[in-house]
This record gives C-alpha cells, sequence and structure tokens, in this order.
C-alpha cells in the first residue's frame, strides 16, 4: 500500500462526513489528477464508496456507509433526447451517480441490468420517441425502475407492424414471447423473460394497463378510459424485492433449451388462457382459439394455462 493511499484511507475513516478530492489536494499538495486516479483504485477494490456524479462526487468508507445510510440517495432520475443512445453507457452513468445499484447482492444486479437494458433498448429502437424518462427506485427493499417514452405506443406498434385487429390481439402475442417489429434486429425476447424475473411488471399505452403478478402468479388488463388518464408512448414498470433469491439463469434454463447439441434456444412458452376470454366468458370461439395457436409453431414446448 503506497503512502497516498494509505493517506487516503485514513482521512476517510477519521472523518465525520463524506471526503472529497479537493480534501485530499489540500492536506497532502499533490495534484487533483493524482489524487482522482488512487480514489478511482480504491473504489475498484471497495474500500471506498463513491458518491454523486465525477464532478460533484463524495466517498465514504463502508463503514461510515453502513452507520449512515442517508448519504444515498434512494431514486436516481433522469431525461434523455433519443439520439445516439446506447444502454451501456447509460448504466454506466446509472452506476456511477447511483452507488445503491452498486450495493445490490450479485443476482439483483444481473436481473436488473438485464431487464433495464432491455427496455430501454426497446424504447430507443422501437418507440420512435424524440425523449426517454427513467427513474430508478429502491425504497422500502424493493428496487424499482420506470421507462417512459412518448411515442407510438407498443400494442399499437404490434397491432400496425403485424395488421393486427386490436391492441388485445398485440397483448396476446406479445405474451408469447418472440414478438418483434424488428425480426431482423430482435428476437422478441426482452418483454418476456423481463416480466417472468420480475415480482411485479407493468406495461401502460394508449390506454391499455398490462400488469404481471408474479408474486400472486397472475395477469390483468385494464382498459382506461378517460383522456386525461390514458398514457401516451409507453411506460414500463419494473419491480423486484432487492432480498429476493431470484436468478437470471434460473429464467433462461426454464424457457430455453441451453444444451450445446440443442439448435432450439428459447424454446418453450406458456400460454394463459384467461387473456383470450375477453367478452366470451368462459367459452373460446374458434377465432379466439386460432388466436391462441397462432404463432406457436416457433416453440417446441407450450404450456397452456386454464386457471380462472
Amino acid at each position: 500500500m503506497t503512502d497516498i493511499i494509505k493517506i487516503i484511507l485514513d482521512f476517510a475513516q477519521k472523518s465525520k462526513k463524506p471526503i472529497k478530492t479537493a480534501d485530499i489536494v489540500k492536506k497532502t499538495g499533490f495534484t487533483r489528477q493524482y489524487v482522482n486516479e488512487k480514489i478511482s483504485e480504491l473504489v475498484k477494490s471497495e474500500k471506498l464508496i463513491k458518491i454523486g456524479s465525477t464532478r460533484n462526487a463524495k466517498y465514504v468508507t463502508l463503514q461510515y456507509a453502513k452507520k449512515h445510510p442517508e448519504v444515498f440517495l434512494n431514486k436516481f432520475t433522469k431525461r434523455y433526447q433519443n439520439k445516439n443512445l446506447e444502454e451501456h453507457k447509460i448504466l454506466e452513468e446509472i452506476e456511477d451517480s447511483f452507488p445503491m445499484i452498486v450495493k445490490l447482492s450479485e443476482n439483483i444486479k444481473s436481473i436488473f441490468i438485464y431487464a433495464f437494458s432491455e427496455m430501454f433498448n426497446n424504447a430507443i429502437e422501437h418507440s420512435q420517441s424524440k425523449e426517454i424518462y427513467i427513474e430508478i427506485n429502491v425504497e422500502n427493499n424493493v428496487l424499482s425502475f420506470i421507462v417512459k417514452d412518448f411515442g407510438v405506443g407498443v400494442f399499437r406498434n404490434i397491432m400496425q407492424k403485424k395488421k393486427l385487429k386490436s391492441e388485445l390481439e398485440a397483448v396476446q402475442d406479445l405474451l408469447k414471447g418472440k414478438t418483434t417489429t424488428m425480426p431482423r434486429s430482435h428476437s422478441g425476447e426482452g418483454i418476456f423473460f423481463t416480466s417472468k424475473i420480475s415480482d411485479k411488471f407493468i406495461l401502460d399505452s394508449y390506454g391499455y394497463k398490462l400488469t404481471i403478478d408474479n408474486k400472486i402468479n397472475d395477469l390483468f388488463l385494464q382498459k382506461i378510459k378517460g383522456k386525461g388518464k390514458r398514457k401516451s408512448g409507453t411506460k414500463v414498470v419494473f419491480e423486484i424485492s432487492i432480498k429476493s433469491k431470484k436468478h437470471l439463469n434460473d429464467i433462461f434454463k426454464k424457457y430455453a433449451n441451453i444444451d450445446k447439441k440443442s439448435n432450439y434456444g428459447f424454446d418453450k412458452t406458456e400460454i394463459n388462457i384467461k387473456l383470450y376470454t375477453s367478452g366470451s366468458g368462459v367459452h373460446i370461439s374458434r377465432s379466439q382459439a386460432r388466436r391462441v395457436l397462432h404463432g406457436l409453431e416457433k416453440f417446441r414446448i407450450i404450456v397452456f394455462d386454464f386457471d380462472k
């Protein structure tokens, strides 16, 4: 351990408040660039925790962080212009500005990275929205994020591109998986796997609100009336307990054949029959039955859920 490293750690441990780069520069006389370099090493080795963005960053020890959780922001919000956006760079910015993400357990962090990347990328490439708003929150042991665009709307987009008769048919197709409006560049797996790994997943777009609640193993499709209450574009809400034992690989294994000898890949889906009985009570007509079966030739294993 070099002298400067020891000086920084000793100073941080004795300080009664988060320290800044300027504090170390003033104490040691070393250049700001050199001090920043050494502090970065301590952050990477998890001996210090970074709070805030690069320009206004502060640093604390793990011990200080445990005693003073109030120093951490519990929410990150930002609005982006949808121009030359790359989801991995946005994730780097989030981790840099919102250390609560870095502190998550490895299984929850990997779930967040996958789910957020998929939903943010959908907004970039499919929404035709000029702006994308994001909100990430950790509160009451629940990690949640919102990705909101102001574009064509997920259900309308699928309905128009696939020439379906209604938003309901678009929802039905979407939940089977492998549904995408850009088949050459997307497999259509993102929403399917993201909805399965969540505790709660919501798609709210132009008067249709789809809620998938995995805590009670049920889904709900609500038609929202009134112009003031209907969301333009698409609002995605994702929630998961930070204490959850879920692992991303478990979901992939459940729905994908990952045997190296197999070329099926994502080969299993689940069909919730309740979603197809809308307007017809218990019985399903021939046309509805055809909707149930539409597109299932893409899968090797199909599970029909007749609950309710």
